[in-house]
């Protein structure tokens, strides 16, 4: 079978591998969508995901497909089984694991970081990771449900009440995101900030298709108003700063961006003790899998309407590397290769 595997740093490479064999508890998936995401662009560079991706490995945690094969001990499957997959594996073993958080998982393993992802015809996975869809959930829309589910994990950490205001600062594909699951949640109003204030074709995407009832100029230093949520969806130490400083008294500032490892940002500790401020990470998806699922079959929410562009295999590396840019990207499997 093909797949596109990261041979060493910087560099993929289409190859002829083995079909993978599932093993008691896992299905086998034949791969229909992978989204593409900033962590891939993380792991191609060689910096970490939820976890270090080794070369050789196949890249791709944003998938969907149909089960083809079952293991032995697999009950909740049949082949034909339309699926998403969740690409973190937790052990249930762990302190964190049992005591309710296991995106803190001292053993966490990922497809398509630690094993092998979607990036390939075929891929196997452990049961308990794949999750069966609607039929009026597309493919595509369903390879998005993993970022979408990890916009939901941040957003339930937080305590959402529909009279609150919030900004989203940055408005690439995650941003967008987290517009529109901030309204699905019922906040009553949602700003974006954009550094392309003066392209009117991208501010009216960000109303119209995203659905942002504001539009702002993220490289202001002082918004009209202060936030009761601010989101930050950048991972840059400027835009973490900024992220303080326009949450209002009580206000809660949520973290989700990813910075480098050694990156750090300035904090005046006096405003958050003044402003009574909450400042919250977000790690990966903890179960959110079905209520991401759950909201795009009930057309709250449609993620595929932000993908930009459908990519072949022989593109990847112009894309991973930088030298293409787009809003969200994905590749048909069966058309990639």
């Amino acid at each position: 079978m093909n797949a596109l595997v990261l041979d060493k740093m910087n560099h993929l490479e289409v190859e002829n591998l083995e079909k993978p064999t599932p093993k008691n508890n896992e299905v086998l998936i034949k791969a229909a969508y992978v989204g593409v995401c900033g962590t891939d662009k993380a792991l191609y560079q060689g910096l970490p995901g939820s976890a270090d991706a080794v070369p050789p490995i196949v890249l791709g945690h944003e998938d969907s497909g149909t089960v083809v094969e079952i293991g032995e001990s697999v009950t909740n499957f049949e082949v034909g089984d339309r699926v998403a997959i969740d690409p973190n594996i937790y052990c249930h073993k762990c302190d964190f694991c049992r005591t309710n958080r296991p995106e803190l998982c001292t053993n966490l393993s990922a497809v398509g970081v630690t094993r092998n992802g979607g990036l390939e015809e075929y891929v196997a996975v452990p049961e308990e990771v794949a999750y069966k869809l609607p039929d009026n959930v597309s493919f595509k829309q369903a390879a998005l449900t993993e970022p979408l589910s990890c916009v939901v994990h941040g957003v339930d950490l937080l305590a959402i009440k529909p009279f609150q205001e919030a900004i989203v600062l940055g408005d690439g594909f995650t941003g967008q995101l987290f517009v529109k699951t901030l309204k699905a949640y019922g906040v009553s109003k949602v700003t974006i900030s954009t550094r392309h204030l003066d392209d009117e074709k991208h501010v009216d995407f960000l109303k119209k298709v995203v659905g942002a009832d504001e539009v702002v100029d993220a490289r202001s230093n002082d918004f009209d108003k202060d936030y009761d949520v601010v989101v930050e969806a950048v991972g840059s130490a400027d835009v973490q700063e900024q992220a303080v400083k326009a949450a209002a008294h009580g206000g809660q500032v949520l973290m989700f961006g990813v910075g480098k490892p050694e990156q750090k940002f300035s904090v005046s500790s006096y405003e958050i003790f003044q402003k009574q401020l909450t400042v919250q990470g977000s790690f990966i998806n903890p179960y959110t899998f079905k209520a991401a699922i759950a909201m795009i079959a009930a057309g709250k929410i449609d993620p595929s309407e932000l993908v930009s562009m459908e990519l072949k295999a022989a593109k990847m590396n112009d894309y991973l590397s930088g030298k293409i840019r787009t809003n969200k990207a994905v590749l048909n499997i069966e058309a990639a290769f």
